[in-house]
């Protein structure tokens, strides 16, 4: 049986920038990063701790454009927080947004995505 979603598929214009943005910036940890053949790289981020993990995959190489991919929100445990350290790191980054669901900000990616971290309230 299905247990949980493994990963999600990101196509970027270049993975060596979208590397340092996820592990240098995001602080996520490399999985795997390792040479598919034919001049394709497999190379899979995600948060420490976390079971979903990001594959980002060179849009070139399956005929897609830079940008194109999932639309990714994480859990955070204090957006507020999150907002200014990743500030410090060099990401543009919007103000919390405070909703009845939750607070949430959102961090502008390389390639053109953007990308929602998210608290939801103490129940």
């Amino acid at each position: 049986m299905i247990t949980n979603v493994a990963s999600a598929v990101l196509y970027v214009s270049d993975q060596d920038v979208a590397l340092a943005f996820y592990r240098d910036v995001l602080g996520f940890t490399v999985v795997t990063d390792a040479d598919m053949g034919q001049g394709a790289r497999w190379l899979e981020v995600k948060p420490e701790g976390a079971q979903t993990s990001i594959v980002l995959s060179d849009a070139a190489a399956f005929d897609k454009s830079p940008g194109e991919g999932a639309y990714l929100t994480f859990a955070a445990g204090d957006v507020a927080a999150t907002v200014e350290e990743l500030r410090q790191r060099g990401a543009e980054v919007t103000d919390p947004v405070i909703e009845p669901w939750g607070t949430y900000a959102t961090v502008d990616a390389p390639d053109g995505h953007k990308l929602q971290f998210n608290e939801r309230p103490a129940t």
